[in-house]
């Protein structure tokens, strides 16, 4: 090619690389601080700042808290400064960071693959009651998080949770946080592959680490053989789905770049076989493309999914097995969806060993230490030592005999949680809201209770799986994007012209063969005390219009938008 011709070529490359550069990424030399964050990342690992946890700010209290390390080094071990009360939505923007901290902590105990032996729960619940006024919410990560922490009482919670096996360690920050995995991991009768000794090897190599400790943002992981994805991976950062290949031979297809927030994506698939024995190494490989060559500038564009949305789901394989692993790996085939699988794991079903499961709903994962502890004693009662938590704010207790089952689940009804739910209590789950979070705008668990009960009352003979999701602010902590009816915390205008809390709502999303992101209809708000009134609607119009066999997600693809509203 003459000379002439290919000059235009390179310049384009090198404006292609400045702009590259220009998003920070490592690889591409830039390692500049780019924000406060980069900088305060920079400035020390966020790993350090437990020893001056234990040693310094527990022994001199809230007060003495260096600013980087409240607002920032202490997510890197579960601890974010809880919203002091009395703040309402309207201010979450406008406030500065310590006009919005109370002097009290949100913890988060990561649970790996959701796995808890009883003495562990009896641990998570004691901390609960002891120290965190009884408060403690099943996250849809598998977390069990608590509110009202002082730091002076951290280093001993860390010394319970530690005692039994438990941690907090990168439950927060910009590290790999907790590794979603099945709940029937081993033990689900059609089960693809047993995840629970990758997710160990993961968490022992890797976790902690300060090879990872400074990614650009958060890092979300999946890993499950399960037959009905209950782990999301459409919506990780990484994840390995269990398949076989046409040997027969079980193992792990990989997906990379999921996530929802302002800007959702699907995670892409790879198209590659993973062997069990292969699963750490490619994990820590993928985590590492994003420490080097995720974007930095700014923490808007700071999540995977933008990097794989510019490289493409061939060119990051490409890097990865020549940059990273230095093998290459070999085509794999596709999971297998079900469009109608619920993936929560409620209910009471057979395993593989002819014992059963019990699956069953805490009120949009709300429940307390006091109830977690009478979770483990009805457990240990009834000969199980194996409690599980699942990514839809739901709890598991493995290894019933079945003269047994009649036992156990009158015994958690009895304790407030529902074995056979109605589809409004095993449907609906809310994120933290405005009680305790700093970046919600609006109230969500209280208010999505209050619609379980109402939609209880107006429909109970309502049967068809449909999901409501209740996020207090823009960030779908809650899922939203994927629920049939997602409901976006914000300000709107009542009918009196005044601000009220309320919902934008998102319809028809999911996951699985019928993958999409609910559809927002211009100017469909509710306020919170009408949101009842539009749920029923909605519903009563969907069960009158619905043909044969027709799930709400499509429905509410081909449905006026009159009868959405």
């Amino acid at each position: 090619m003459p000379p002439s011709s290919a000059q235009p070529g390179k310049a384009a490359t090198a404006a292609a690389a400045r702009r590259r550069r220009g998003e920070g990424q490592w690889a591409l030399g830039y390692r500049e601080p780019l924000n406060k964050n980069e900088e305060n990342k920079k400035n020390d690992d966020g790993l350090n700042v437990r020893d001056r946890i234990i040693n310094v700010y527990s022994k001199a209290g809230f007060d003495s808290i260096d600013p980087a390390d409240l607002r920032g080094r202490f997510r890197w071990f579960g601890l974010y400064t809880q919203r002091a009360p009395g703040i309402d939505g309207g201010k979450t923007a406008v406030l500065e960071p310590e006009e919005l901290d109370d002097r009290y902590f949100m913890l988060r105990v990561r649970i790996d693959g959701g796995q808890l032996s009883a003495a562990q729960l009896r641990a998570v619940a004691e901390i609960s009651r002891d120290h965190g006024r009884d408060t403690a919410d099943i996250t849809d990560r598998q977390n069990v998080q608590y509110h009202w922490i002082r730091v002076e009482d951290v280093p001993a919670i860390w010394e319970k949770l530690e005692s039994v096996g438990l941690s907090t360690t990168e439950a927060c920050g910009d590290t790999p946080r907790v590794i979603l995995g099945c709940p029937l991991a081993g033990v689900a009768e059609e089960e693809v592959i047993d995840p629970t000794a990758q997710i160990e090897q993961i968490y022992d190599e890797h976790i902690g680490s300060p090879l990872y400790s400074n990614l650009p943002r958060k890092f979300k992981s999946s890993l499950s053989g399960c037959t009905v994805h209950c782990v999301n991976h459409e919506i990780n950062d990484v994840a390995f789905v269990g398949v076989r290949d046409e040997n027969g031979e079980a193992g792990y297809d990989l997906f990379v770049g999921g996530g929802l927030s302002t800007n959702p994506m699907f995670a892409k698939r790879l198209g590659t076989f993973v062997r069990p024995d292969q699963v750490s190494e490619v994990w820590a490989g993928v985590c590492a493309i994003f420490r080097d060559y995720g974007f930095r500038r700014l923490r808007t564009r700071a999540r995977i999914k933008f990097l794989i949305k510019e490289w493409g789901a061939e060119r990051f394989r490409e890097v990865l097995e020549q940059e990273y692993l230095g093998y290459g790996l070999p085509d794999g085939p596709e999971p297998v969806l079900d469009p109608g699988v619920r993936r929560d794991h409620v209910g009471v079903h057979r395993q593989r060993d002819g014992r059963f499961y019990v699956g069953f709903a805490p009120k949009v994962g709300r429940v307390s230490g006091t109830s977690l502890l009478e979770v483990a004693r009805i457990a240990e009662e009834h000969g199980s030592d194996r409690i599980r938590t699942t990514a839809d704010q739901k709890l598991v207790i493995l290894d019933i005999e079945e003269d047994r089952i009649d036992s156990i689940t009158a015994a958690l009804e009895s304790e407030g949680f529902a074995v056979h739910p109605s589809v409004f209590r095993r449907q609906t789950m809310a994120c933290t809201g405005i009680e305790f979070c700093k970046l919600a705008i609006v109230e969500t668990k209280d208010r999505a209770a209050t619609l379980i009960d109402e939609l209880e009352k107006r429909l109970p003979d309502f049967e068809e799986p449909v999901t409501i999701n209740v996020n207090g602010c823009p960030n779908s902590c809650a899922r939203i994007q994927v629920a049939d009816i997602g409901l976006k915390g914000q300000l709107v205008m009542d009918e009196r012209g005044e601000q009220v809390e309320g919902y934008q709502i998102h319809l028809g999303g999911g996951m699985g063969l019928t993958q999409t992101f609910g559809k927002k209809i211009r100017g469909l708000k509710t306020t919170a005390d009408d949101l009842p009134d539009y749920v029923e609607r909605v519903l009563r119009n969907f069960r009158s219009q619905k043909e044969d066999g027709e799930t709400f997600a499509a429905w509410a693809a081909r449905a006026d938008d009159a009868e959405l509203k």
